[in-house]
């Protein structure tokens, strides 16, 4: 990441007005967010409820079907593809296959926006690329074909390509997808990290709740075509919070809630422990 220390007007986070995110259809409309720098927003909601959808159409990787889009006060509309890579990057579940590429190779492609229209990295950009790997644990692969890597370690490549892009805002779809327990621990330290650290702006979708519980400063909950509600892990994850977003019982709901927070506490320990 940047060295120098970054500052932010009150401006500078990702915005949106009456935003309606779909394909043909809103899948989720109505969307009024404001996420500040070194905040981790995690967002959370049965299969189908346009988590996936949301991102892609905040990085510019989908067109909106009305509403705004606003980075550091500008509509992402009037940024070039250039401009964007460097204020944004994203982390999705789409399986890349790239073709001969060592995972070094595929990590660099994040410093691609700095390059010029060579391509070619300096020696500081070697220097970004090193980092990130180092801090997802993936060095030792550098060397390695990226298609002979698990699917735990891809994902782990793919978040050092969105690292070592410097980005001021980072979008991830289940960044800790086909992760075991400790690998997941490790990849929350490093993006909580990013955002404490870094005043990087980080929003995701994660299917554990335990997880969104022990990183999110603020969780948004999906269903129903909407924003259901928005509040702490602590807000939405409460019982009444669990009945309302997985249509559960209350009694379940209160089940789900303890168990859930109780072990959210003990993950964030871990957590903060690994960084």
């Amino acid at each position: 990441m940047r060295d120098e220390i970054r500052t932010f007007s009150e401006k500078q986070f990702l915005h949106t007005e009456s935003l309606s995110v779909g394909y043909e259809s809103a899948v989720v409309s109505d969307i009024e967010l404001s996420l500040l720098p070194g905040t981790i927003t995690v967002l959370a909601g049965p299969n189908g409820a346009g988590k996936t959808t949301l991102l892609r159409t905040l990085s510019k990787s989908q067109k909106s079907l009305s509403g705004k889009i606003i980075i550091d006060g500008t509509d992402i509309e009037k940024l070039s593809g250039l401009e964007l890579s460097k204020r944004l990057s994203i982390m999705t579940t789409e399986r890349i296959r790239p073709s001969l590429m060592k995972v070094r190779e595929v990590v660099s492609i994040g410093r691609y926006p700095y390059t010029g229209s060579f391509g070619v990295l300096s020696d500081e950009d070697n220097k970004k690329v090193d980092e990130a790997m180092e801090l997802t644990g993936i060095i030792d692969l550098s060397e390695t074909d990226f298609t002979r890597l698990s699917d735990g370690q891809k994902q782990r490549a793919l978040l050092s390509r969105a690292i070592c892009q410097e980005p001021d805002i980072m979008i991830l779809d289940e960044p800790s997808s086909y992760l075991d327990i400790t690998g997941k621990i490790r990849i929350m330290s490093v993006i909580k990290s990013l955002a404490k650290e870094k005043n990087v702006c980080v929003i995701m979708s994660l299917h554990e709740l335990e997880l969104a519980a022990a990183v999110a400063d603020t969780v948004i909950s999906l269903g129903e075509g909407k924003i259901l509600s928005l509040g702490s892990p602590e807000e939405i994850f409460s019982a009444d919070g669990m009945e309302k977003l997985y249509h559960v019982t209350k009694e379940e709901g209160r089940t789900l809630s303890k168990g859930l927070m109780e072990y959210a506490k003990s993950l964030k320990e871990l957590i903060w422990q690994s960084h």
